[in-house]
């Protein structure tokens, strides 16, 4: 018998288990994870930046706990000798029709607390000297760093309070009991007191599973990547962001200087036929019909479609994929950049085709449901598990 059981042992439910450890030393506590190891997909394909908080609306979820995780996460890195780096990030604008979306994007980062600064083209060019655009804003609290080893160290901890991570262990069944809950996995039953669902890609199904309809499906999208060749890596120095389309819930494909010195390009955001889907050809016809008769998806699509179909030219051709990194980079040719690793961001769309725009907790009888946390949960992520706590009415 456990005090709490959490589902999922990506970034976001090793936190929650480790916070809760810290906030009740003598809980019983276990974190289920499918997998055979922590961290194997949203947070294992992550690109490993630590995010300031600048994009998104005043007072939500994601611009709390994302200004306030930025630095938590540089402190636990610095505590812990996780490899990390706050190289701050430019966002720039390239076309004129671009300056008043910066100038917003501006101010938003001011009401978000950020120390956020306009710079001219010029200064731009002194960070990144190869950039291509008419005006930029600094950031300087953006980094990177590893999450798959900060993740690893959750898991640590975790066990050091007491706690147990079960990996290879795949929850089927909920049941619900007088004083109770009941978890049936492919491993046995688990009974436990309360239950915290932080599934990520499956957090939708699992939350019907313990009798709550979330009001939203997850959708996946693929993020996929080219990285610069290693002789290339000198074009770009930290972190370039275009201005993101305010009309497109998705940033853009953008440069990323990763913590082992490679550079990342993209992503675009394309529909993923499986939950789990980072490649082209992955399909599950489960996932597949959930979204193609979910009436939410063809209203996003509708929306949506002109960027949509750029989108998915962008997957099928490299040309197309280079083109748009030359809007930030004009050197980049076709031969500077290979495949890289692609990513599955587990989006929660609504049934009126509007994407859940922030971090989504439901609160059950004896159980709370994480049924959106998608990026920037990693950077995130030491709140989100703070939050749980003074959400879990236990």
């Amino acid at each position: 018998m456990y005090d709490f059981a959490i589902i999922g042992g990506g970034i976001v439910g090793l936190s929650t288990g480790m916070a809760l450890g810290q906030h009740y030393p003598n809980a019983s506590i276990i974190v289920l994870e499918k997998e055979a190891c922590v961290a194997c997909h949203q947070t294992g394909h992550n690109s490993g930046v630590i995010h300031s908080g600048i994009y998104y609306k005043p007072g939500s979820f994601k611009a709390k706990f994302t200004r306030a995780g930025s630095q938590s996460m540089v402190d636990f890195c610095q505590t812990h000798g996780i490899p990390h780096e706050v190289c701050g990030k430019v966002i720039v604008a390239t076309k004129e029709k671009e300056l008043p979306l910066l100038d917003n994007l501006y101010k938003r980062g001011l009401e978000n607390g950020l120390k956020v600064k306009k710079i001219s083209s010029e200064e731009v060019k002194e960070k990144e000297p190869y950039v291509n655009c008419i005006a930029g804003i600094y950031v300087p609290t953006s980094g990177i760093a590893d999450y798959k080893k900060v993740s690893q160290k959750y898991a640590e901890l975790i066990e050091n309070q007491g706690g147990e991570i079960r990996l290879n262990t795949e929850v089927k069944k909920i049941i619900k009991t007088s004083d109770s809950q009941v978890l049936e996995t492919n491993q046995g039953t688990i009974k436990t007191n309360f239950v915290i669902n932080c599934a990520g890609l499956y957090s939708d199904r699992v939350a019907k599973l313990g009798g709550v309809n979330p009001q939203a499906k997850i959708v996946p999208f693929r993020g996929e990547y080219y990285e610069l060749t290693p002789e290339k890596r000198y074009l770009v120095k930290n972190l370039i962001y275009p201005v993101p389309n305010p009309d497109f819930p998705f940033l853009g494909v953008h440069f990323t200087r990763m913590i082992d010195g490679s550079v990342h390009a993209g992503p675009n955001a394309v529909l993923s036929l499986k939950r789990e889907g980072y490649k082209k050809t992955d399909f599950d016809l489960k996932d597949f019909a959930e979204v193609i008769t979910y009436p939410g998806f063809w209203k996003l699509s509708a929306k949506h479609a002109d960027e949509g179909i750029k989108e998915m030219i962008r997957s099928f051709s490299k040309a197309a994929f280079v083109h748009s990194l030359q809007q930030l980079i004009p050197e980049v040719t076709a031969s500077d950049v290979i495949v890289s690793e692609a990513g599955v961001r587990a989006q929660a769309l609504k049934p009126d085709g509007k994407l859940v725009d922030d971090f989504l907790m439901i609160q059950d009888e004896q159980a709370l449901h994480v049924c959106n946390a998608p990026s920037p949960a990693a950077t995130a992520s030491l709140e989100i598990g703070k939050a749980v706590i003074a959400e879990c009415r236990i």
